[in-house]
């Protein structure tokens, strides 16, 4: 117990000293090159996948990815859990021994299973405790998580008496929620950015103190709706089962939690990138220059805050958003997305969607029909044509409702 105490302090600490303006980025890398050596001479070698390799450097190891993990689970684990292990503990206690077995929420249609010990969880929570409630009010602040499913990371903080914190599964829906919420009455509020414009539209009416959108893509129209109906800065906590990625600063930059993983980048055009992470703070599950899906663009300047971590200026989507046609040609979600948006200001949400090799729907909300759809139509086949110029796109109207059952993802490729 004092020692996984001890562990979520350090981390607390290493999260404050990283992220504030003491640190230049050269010696921030200094301090993460250091580190990284440690975990690739020490931590690496421990699981099957890397036994027996000495790397000296991290562009000495292959490029993994989440179909490599799931196939030999076993051999990315010093506790050699298989998958088939994994899933009966994810469906029983969620444990084997001191160990916690987790899963994604699959936003990519398949799950991928995460194995943390009670050290690495108190770790977590000294990281984002310190980057995302860094004036916390021990004792005062009382933190709601809606999320589609709960984990031992937020048991974790609800054991640490520091604050009091509330999961509240989204799946049953926001009418059976709503009661809980009035009774918690939260000052810190973590949702989905499509349940956090719900509730400013259709209620409860809550006063928290600090808003942050997690586990779905924040869409640009959204923000100001929730901004305004809460009355305060929306941050974002960019987080997935491989670990915790970014956390919204003061000034509102979104940074990288470089201070525990190490980025690369991979070019996916139009500006974007998408991340290889390699999780050094991590040493039971190693994931090492492990290829994410996500479409990132980085922030060329340096946020004002201080902050030698990198910025990102938006997460995108996904790469299995991007549409792709015949010829070769890809068009990434946000030249869909501000296609659409730029062609009227007036419209408030959408559905973009690849429903054939040529053939792309647009949907927009029943209040945009006429002049806006046409516009909105216009806009998104002229931005097709630049990849693609034998596209079709059908327009039309609909009751826009977020799904209850799965991530929103207003671009999508129906497969």
């Amino acid at each position: 117990m004092i020692g996984r105490a001890l562990a979520g302090i350090a981390a607390y600490r290493t999260a404050r000293r990283c992220s504030g303006p003491r640190m230049s980025r050269s010696q921030f890398q200094q301090w993460q090159a250091a580190r990284m050596d440690h975990w690739l001479a020490r931590d690496l070698p421990r699981v099957g996948q890397y036994r027996g390799l000495a790397p000296t450097r991290l562009g000495d190891l292959p490029i993994t990815d989440k179909a490599q993990v799931m196939a030999a689970f076993h051999d990315f684990n010093q506790g050699r859990i298989t998958a088939d292990q994994g899933w009966a503990a994810v469906h029983d206690t969620g444990r084997i021994g001191p160990v916690s077995l987790g899963v994604s929420t699959g936003t990519s249609g398949n799950r991928t299973l995460y194995c943390v010990t009670a050290r690495e969880r108190a770790q977590w929570f000294g990281a984002i405790l310190a980057k995302a409630l860094p004036d916390l009010r021990i004792g005062r602040d009382r933190v709601a998580i809606l999320l589609p499913q709960s984990s031992d990371l937020y048991d974790t903080a609800r054991r640490s008496g520091l604050l009091g914190i509330r999961f509240l599964d989204l799946r049953q829906g926001l009418d059976r929620l709503t009661p809980q919420l009035r009774g918690f009455d939260p000052t810190v509020l973590v949702a989905p950015p499509r349940l956090l414009r719900l509730m400013v539209e259709n209620g409860p009416r809550l006063t928290p103190r600090r808003v942050f959108s997690a586990a779905e893509t924040l869409d640009p129209i959204d923000r100001p709706i929730i901004e305004a109906g809460f009355g305060v800065p929306l941050g974002q906590i960019y987080m997935a089962s491989e670990g915790l990625f970014a956390v919204t600063c003061a000034q509102g930059s979104l940074h990288l939690a470089e201070d525990s993983t190490f980025f690369e980048f991979e070019d996916a055009g139009n500006g974007l990138v998408t991340p290889l992470i390699s999780s050094f703070a991590r040493r039971f599950q190693i994931m090492a220059r492990y290829r994410m899906n996500d479409l990132l663009r980085l922030s060329p300047e340096p946020c004002p805050c201080g902050s030698p971590l990198q910025a990102v200026s938006e997460v995108v989507g996904r790469m299995d958003d991007m549409f792709r046609f015949p010829n070769g040609a890809c068009v990434t979600p946000d030249v869909l997305r501000n296609a659409v948006l730029d062609a009227d200001r007036g419209i408030t949400d959408f559905r973009i969607r690849q429903i054939g090799p040529a053939q792309v729907e647009l949907l927009l909300p029943r209040s945009c029909a006429g002049a806006t759809l046409d516009a909105a139509r216009t806009a998104l086949a002229a931005a097709l044509q630049t990849g693609f110029p034998g596209v079709e796109v059908r327009a039309g109207t609909a009751h826009l409702v977020p799904p209850a059952d799965r991530k929103l993802r207003r671009v999508e490729v129906v497969r």
